[in-house]
């Protein structure tokens, strides 16, 4: 349980495959902010997602807060009306060093990768390449899915990878510290030593569920290695990072020293990892190798949303939107997860290596966005936090303040909430969307004491304290994820509670209570 998983030969025409001219888009900039906001404001208005009932809003300092998480480097870009609009760096590249983060120091960025990824595949299709919905195997040569008992004949699809739809397992992959030998890409797929992980093979049949698959952005890598006949990185050079003049940004792997004013990897007490080089080899490239700036992957960010606008060529307008646009029963686009409606619609994606964490988000509609980087585990906390003071400056109404409110101990109705509850799975997919793998579980059990609800999920060794959000909502605050998982009560017209329904973002699950 998680709770935030007849072959053919390439056509000849994709054997001869030619490099395109090189297009440079440059990365949008401005200096211009709105004229009513103060660039460094939300520096000093960190705050949790919740608040507990009864208690002001915290306001914490960013340097506070990088102190309490033992947190040595973060790196910010703000982006406003579409452009980069701020960049900054804070604390250090390497603990007890001088060497100070800027917008320019290289992060890893985790899975962010994904999205990269799927940029460089838009692109492809966009340039008559590749086929969104075309069977993948028509395109591989050095590896191909696997059949199996449930799907004989496998149809996969690239839009079934880029959204996590394609029914492939395998989530993530641990990193390699620097005397480790890494795999090759086909014993990732394979699950062959030196690789730590399950072979990549499919779990569903293909398009039927959301699982979020690191394995399947791996099949998108051997996709794109046999259609252009070049290594990942080479690839990735070609169709996104020189158009973009992402000229600090790479795949490389093992990233070289050579290329200097990079983030070392330090653990939860801030002290430095991965020693002698200071950081870890990724070599799953697609699914979590990108190292990157804030200001590139800022300009990352600008240039998608401006696309989406219609302001660019980068990718055409139909594309960007298909991009940012839920492929059913996922909560993703194509690369990007996506929440929200209106000007408050976001698109967004979290990455977490071993001793890095990252986020970027873009408000389409608007224009407005931004990046973070960190080189701590504990970044995983402070990233939200952060992100909370900058959607709070950027006023969308996303990501609002939660207030906890006090249920009476004394009040017998409550005890009715306990109980076990089993999932009622005639609830389609298209519904249970993103549930269907962070809360991938067929039953739950609530406790009731004094007022308060917790949940222990079978398998699962925490119980989960549960916070009142109203008399018949509640909310896990400490799940750490993005938008928060809540359960609703249902009690009916004879006074009984009957089943609770499970909400994250647009999905639902129903479990009735047994």
């Amino acid at each position: 349980m998680s709770i935030k998983v007849v072959l053919r030969q390439i056509p000849r025409f994709l054997c001869q495959l030619a490099v395109p001219a090189l297009v440079v888009f440059s990365i949008p900039l401005t200096s211009a902010a709105r004229d009513t906001t103060d660039s460094s404001s939300w520096e000093n208005n960190l705050r949790p997602a919740i608040v507990e009932a009864g208690q002001p809003v915290p306001h914490w300092s960013l340097s506070e807060r990088m102190a309490h998480y033992h947190i040595p480097g973060v790196a910010v870009a703000v982006l406003r009306n579409g452009k980069v609009w701020q960049v900054k760096g804070y604390g250090l590249r390497e603990a007890g060093t001088n060497d100070k983060v800027d917008g320019d120091t290289l992060f890893s960025a985790g899975s962010i990768s994904k999205v990269a990824t799927a940029v460089m595949i838009l692109r492809m299709v966009q340039a008559g390449k590749l086929d969104l919905d075309r069977n993948i195997d028509a395109y591989l040569t050095s590896w191909h899915v696997p059949a199996t008992k449930d799907t004989p004949h496998p149809n996969v699809t690239l839009r079934m990878l880029m959204s996590h739809t394609s029914g492939f397992n395998v989530g993530g992959f641990p990193d390699f510290l620097p005397q480790e030998q890494v795999p090759t890409l086909l014993q990732t797929l394979d699950g062959l030593p030196p690789a730590k992980h399950h072979a990549v093979r499919l779990i569903s049949p293909p398009g039927t569920r959301y699982a979020y698959s690191g394995g399947g952005i791996e099949v998108e890598q051997q996709l794109l290695e046999d259609v252009t006949h070049t290594d990942f990185a080479t690839t990735a050079r070609t169709w996104l990072l020189d158009p973009l003049h992402m000229q600090r940004s790479t795949f490389e792997s093992p990233l070289s020293a050579s290329r200097g004013n990079i983030a070392k990897a330090h653990d939860e007490q801030g002290r430095l990892v991965a020693l002698p080089r200071g950081w870890q080899t990724f070599p799953e490239q697609a699914a979590s190798g990108l190292w990157t700036s804030a200001t590139e992957l800022g300009g990352m960010v600008a240039t998608l949303i401006e696309s989406y606008q219609g302001h660019n060529g980068f990718l055409s307008r139909t594309l960007a939107t298909q991009m940012m646009s839920p492929v059913s029963p996922s909560p993703q686009g194509l690369g990007p997860e996506l929440l929200g409606s209106g000007t408050g619609r976001v698109f967004f994606h979290s990455g977490s290596n071993d001793n890095y964490r990252a986020w970027m988000e873009g408000y389409p509609e608007t224009g407005d966005g931004f990046v973070i980087l960190t080189n701590s585990p504990n970044g995983a906390r402070l990233r939200l936090e952060i992100r909370h003071a900058l959607s709070d400056m950027i006023g969308q109404g996303v990501d609002p303040v939660l207030h906890a409110v006090a249920l009476d101990p004394a009040d017998a109705s409550y005890a009715d909430y306990q109980g076990t509850y089993r999932l009622d799975d005639g609830v389609p997919m298209d519904v249970r969307g993103r549930l269907a793998d962070d809360f991938d579980t067929d039953s739950f059990q609530i406790t009731m004491s004094h007022g308060k609800a917790s949940m222990r999920v079978p398998g699962d060794a925490d119980v989960h304290q549960l916070e009142a959000l109203s008399p018949t909502r509640f909310v896990d605050p400490e799940s750490g994820a993005m938008p928060l998982m809540q359960l609703v009560f249902h009690r009916d017209a004879q006074g009984k509670v009957r089943a609770v329904s499970v909400e994250s973002g647009d999905s639902r699950a129903y479990y009735r209570r047994q």
